[in-house]
């Protein structure tokens, strides 16, 4: 079976300041392995990609390790708002994430007259990505109706979320939204859940922000999957020493299982494959403005019934909360710009091979 080369609209990719968890190099390997020739990265790395200065050192890593394709978000900060006067910056980002809710970074804002100057001022013909989660949510779809513009809603997670997305679109309200596999398969588990050792370390790896929501809003999600715009990972991975350490920061790898568990649900006719294409490329291309991939496509052999195991991935982080579960669809070769790319297990496209789909020029 032959796909599209796939478009993950939310990846952390760690760099700069985390590379001992991902980089550009591992990132987008695994982007490859998991059928992806086209990933967007977020901007709350260390430092925060806020402005020129720390686009450019993004950039510039990309540039020279990327596999794939892609483009990196700016973040809106406290002072960064006065947007107009940075033209060539906008042309350079896939868009403006704004962090409203609990995140890992330093990038939250808290003041909705903060968030009244990025909408004001960030061009409306360019994306905003909003993590607004419940009440927040609401807040700053009614931010969009009264600047009249589009917001991008990440991670959706909730009921309530899905049915009053589903009531602002019917209003005619510009807002569009994305889903994550492990929103849509993974339901919070009882607590403590010790998936390997005992107490905590189970609970760390199942933390993720926003949280794993009841079996009833997974069930909503599904029965409102006409609603949701995009497939998106919020591929955020961790070392296991961190998920299960004291403090265990938020975040799941999942560029290299999306595919195969959204292949799965199509075996069991929980929705179609163009349903699938239309959320993994068609609607993040619309809705990014982002351009073709000439020459580009993914190899599945639909037919292959195998397990999942970290062991075999290539994200730096080096584990799965999928860890064994049974799965469906397995990527065989990737062609992008007309060069294979991924075969087989193997990543083929050299570092710096992936174009930054923002580039001037």
């Amino acid at each position: 079976m032959r796909l599209p080369g796939l478009i993950d609209p939310h990846v952390h990719i760690r760099e700069p300041g985390a590379t001992h968890k991902e980089d550009w190099d591992s990132g987008t390997s695994a982007a490859l392995a998991g059928g992806f020739t086209l990933v967007l990265a977020m901007p709350n790395t260390q430092p925060p990609i806020t402005n020129a200065a720390t686009l450019d050192l993004a950039l510039a890593a990309a540039r020279s390790k990327a596999h794939c394709d892609y483009a990196q978000l700016l973040g809106a900060g406290p002072d960064n708002a006065d947007w107009g006067r940075h033209t060539g910056l906008l042309l350079q980002a896939a868009g403006l994430k704004m962090y409203l809710d609990q995140t890992y970074g330093p990038l939250r804002l808290d003041d909705m007259t903060l968030w009244q100057e990025h909408f004001k001022h960030w061009p409306k013909d360019r994306p905003i990505v909003a993590h607004a989660e419940s009440r927040t949510m609401a807040a700053v779809i009614l931010m969009a109706a009264i600047y009249n513009r589009p917001v991008h809603i990440a991670h959706v997670s909730l009921k309530e979320e899905i049915l009053l997305i589903k009531a602002a679109k019917e209003r005619g309200i510009k807002v569009t939204c994305e889903v994550t596999p492990h929103h849509l398969f993974l339901p919070s588990p009882p607590s403590p859940l010790p998936i390997s050792g005992e107490g905590r370390r189970g609970e760390g790896r199942f933390e993720v922000r926003p949280r794993l929501a009841t079996q009833a809003d997974v069930d909503a999600l599904w029965q409102n999957l006409d609603v949701v715009d995009c497939f998106a990972t919020d591929h955020a991975p961790h070392t296991l020493a961190e998920k299960d350490g004291e403090n265990p920061p938020p975040g799941f790898p999942g560029l290299e299982t999306a595919l195969p568990l959204l292949l799965t649900a199509v075996d069991a006719g929980r929705m179609t494959l163009d349903t699938l294409v239309q959320k993994m490329v068609t609607n993040s291309r619309k809705i990014f403005s982002l351009p073709e991939q000439p020459k580009t496509w993914v190899e599945v052999d639909e037919n292959d019934r195998y397990e999942i195991h970290a062991s075999e991935m290539h994200s730096r982080c080096g584990w799965t909360p999928f860890e064994g579960w049974q799965v469906r669809g397995r990527v065989r070769r990737v062609v992008l710009h007309g060069k294979e790319a991924f075969k087989d297990g193997k990543v083929l496209a050299e570092k710096g091979f992936g174009k930054n789909v923002r580039a001037r020029g």
